[in-house]
């Protein structure tokens, strides 16, 4: 039984998350405040917590790092920050994904659906590398490098390039990214386009010349793939 820990200090909200997840036949347990959470994420070994960013003892953010040393469990963040800036943080201390308060209980469940899905399918490869190593990716530490200099993606950036370089030699529509990266929950504002910028911000950082791509391909009329060669010791 998938077993979540869910972190606030309002009891409403937990009450909310454990009407909703008890009906996924989800295992919770409930913490109001920051020592607890890292106390019975300790004790209980959760599949997943949902943890909010504002705490009554300690922030959300230093249990996130707390919990980060000894355990590589995914982590929602509950947040009623939406900056960039905030969002590339939560990625450095090891948060996995957020959603912004107010927010929808079923949006929740979905997403900790797809959290639970894609940390199964990553498995124990925790790590890969692309084109004898020269494009490395740590699915744990949320950290791209290049040449093995660590590059400054954004959340968005970052969440195109795992869904691209999954599958490589996949083919995917600027409909699919926006899908993909949605299903993961980062949601853009605006069209399809959007992801066009986000692509050529993505190969400013990731390729050698941005005009001859080695990763992120462009497929005239249908869209972008992933040309990178997986690593044999990854495969």
């Amino acid at each position: 039984m998938v077993k979540i820990l869910t972190v606030d200090d309002e009891e409403v909200i937990l009450d909310v998350l454990k009407a909703y997840f008890e009906k996924e036949d989800w295992d919770i347990i409930s913490a109001s405040n920051g020592i607890d959470a890292i106390k019975r994420a300790k004790e209980h070994k959760p599949d997943l917590i949902i943890l909010d960013l504002m705490l009554p003892d300690i922030s959300g953010e230093e249990v996130c790092r707390l919990i980060r040393k000894d355990s590589d469990v995914p982590i929602i963040m509950l947040t009623a920050k939406s900056a960039e800036d905030d969002l590339i943080n939560g990625m450095v201390i090891g948060a996995d994904d957020y959603v912004t308060k107010p927010f929808s209980s079923r949006e929740v469940v979905v997403r900790v659906k797809a959290l639970l899905r894609r940390t199964k399918q990553m498995g124990n490869d925790h790590q890969v590398s692309f084109n004898n190593q020269k494009l490395k990716i740590d699915h744990v530490k949320k950290e791209v490098k290049l040449n093995e200099n660590i590059l400054s993606l954004t959340p968005n950036e970052y969440k195109l390039l795992i869904a691209m370089a999954s599958y490589p030699g996949r083919v995917y529509s600027r409909g699919d990214l926006l899908e993909k990266v949605q299903e993961d929950g980062v949601y853009f504002e605006g069209y399809e386009r959007s992801i066009d910028t986000h692509i050529k911000n993505l190969r400013k950082k990731i390729e050698t010349n941005s005009r001859h791509p080695e990763f992120i391909k462009t497929v005239f009329g249908m869209g972008y793939k992933f040309g990178g060669e997986k690593d044999a010791a990854n495969t």
